[in-house]
């Protein structure tokens, strides 16, 4: 049988943690002498996120698969594959296809028996419901914050951050200038993108000294009152 390696890291730092490529090759190439198959080649993608299949590595993979020259694919960690129910259901079905078993070392997973398909799918669904938890989580409490008037993330354009203060902000006198002038071009039924030039030839620039683009236009207006902003002090 010929087996088919895959390993990935999305940074660097992860090389500390003991998912580097070394570490990942390392554990594919025993386990496939303890399955008895040929290691023909170990898939390299570095820099990659598991977020989509959309990588080079992984296409290279997929090719070999399509082409029937895969009968194993070995991978250290599920993870390393993939973190999406979606993109795991698509990859099995398409293994399934080619007669190819998906084999994980850290995970005792073999997808040739039944059972280890069924755990496969737990373990995934339970891993994307564990992410989306934190994320729910996260929203929640940004918007406890707001509710409350605090800021999170970069102050809103017409504002900045009071000095010792991570979430309290206070009017900018130069933007806040800015801020007034588009409010008065759109009260006079000018367009975002009619907005932006008028700004531009007003001599106004953005935060990071780039031109006005109607785009930014309507994302200052539409974020400058999503916090409380003190004003200035005298």
């Amino acid at each position: 049988m010929n087996a088919m390696g895959y390993v990935r890291v999305s940074t660097e730092k992860q090389a500390d943690c003991g998912v580097s490529l070394e570490a990942q090759t390392a554990k594919i190439r025993a386990m496939a002498v303890v399955q008895g198959v040929e290691l023909a080649e170990v898939i390299v993608d570095a820099g990659e996120s598991a977020k989509s299949l959309h990588r080079p590595g992984m296409a290279r993979l997929l090719a070999l698969v399509d082409a029937g020259a895969v009968d194993v694919v070995i991978i250290a960690k599920l993870d390393r594959l993939t973190r999406s129910v979606a993109d795991l259901a698509e990859l099995l079905k398409r293994f399934e296809r080619r007669g190819v078993s998906l084999v994980s070392v850290a995970d005792s997973l073999d997808t040739r028996s039944a059972a280890g398909r069924l755990v496969l799918n737990i373990m995934v669904s339970v891993s994307q419901w564990e992410r989306e938890a934190i994320g729910e989580r996260t929203r929640d409490a940004m918007r406890h914050k707001a509710a409350k008037g605090e800021c999170v993330g970069t102050a809103p354009f017409g504002s900045r951050r009071i000095a010792g203060s991570k979430v309290l902000l206070e009017a900018d006198a130069a933007e806040q200038d800015v801020l007034a002038q588009m409010r008065a071009l759109k009260a006079d039924g000018f367009t975002t993108r009619q907005t932006a030039a008028e700004l531009n030839r007003a001599g106004f620039r953005t935060r990071r000294g780039t031109e006005w683009r109607g785009q930014y236009v309507s994302q200052a207006l539409r974020a400058a009152g999503a916090c409380v902003t003190l004003p200035v002090a005298a």
